[in-house]
């Protein structure tokens, strides 16, 4: 099963389009949709370890557009999108949010841009309380940058013989990928 969705994200990642909809996911992510363009910059740096840079570049601009996106969605338009923040599970992580804020300013975007936190609630949060937005965009560009530049590079760098791997063990590391994620839900919501 897995095997043969990797073997189609492979053929996607060298379509002609696949940087359009990178940069379109990028962008996405960083102020409403939920899955984060990781999956897709890893297969293309992977399948085209050349490209590697231009792809992590690419990601980077249009997540930290969209991230700015997500910021004036915070600051003009809190109110429509709140029920959607509480709808999609995210109310906690925005109030934690909150709380980075007040105890890390600047670093709790850089953390966020970095890490596999939602990035997105953090751009909404950044524009409700109106931080600065020169450091917001500097803290997303470098958080941001690291990351997508970390992946492209870890890509670029494993290449054929990673290519290789990933192919003959996929269907073992999509398993442990959905038993992890299965009990994580269950340790989440009943523990």
């Amino acid at each position: 099963m897995f095997s043969t969705l990797y073997a189609k994200v492979m053929q996607w990642a060298v379509h002609p389009h696949a940087p359009r909809y990178l940069a379109g996911i990028s962008f996405a992510e960083s102020s409403f949709f939920p899955i984060p363009p990781d999956v897709m910059l890893a297969p293309m740096a992977l399948a085209q370890p050349g490209k590697a840079w231009r792809y992590a570049l690419l990601t980077t601009v249009a997540s930290v557009l969209g991230g700015a996106f997500g910021y004036l969605l915070g600051m003009f338009a809190f109110d429509v999108i709140e029920p959607l923040i509480r709808d999609a599970g995210y109310w906690s992580q925005y109030q934690q949010a909150n709380d980075w804020f007040d105890k890390w300013g600047f670093w709790a975007i850089f953390i966020a841009g970095f890490s596999p936190i939602p990035y997105k609630v953090f751009t909404i949060a950044a524009g409700v309380i109106g931080m600065a937005f020169l450091p917001f965009l500097i803290a997303s560009t470098i958080g941001r940058g690291a990351r997508f530049f970390m992946v492209a590079g870890l890509m670029k760098w494993g290449g054929a013989p990673m290519e290789a791997k990933l192919r003959l063990y996929i269907d073992r590391i999509g398993w442990a990928t959905v038993m992890l994620a299965l009990l994580a839900f269950i340790a989440l919501r009943y523990g």
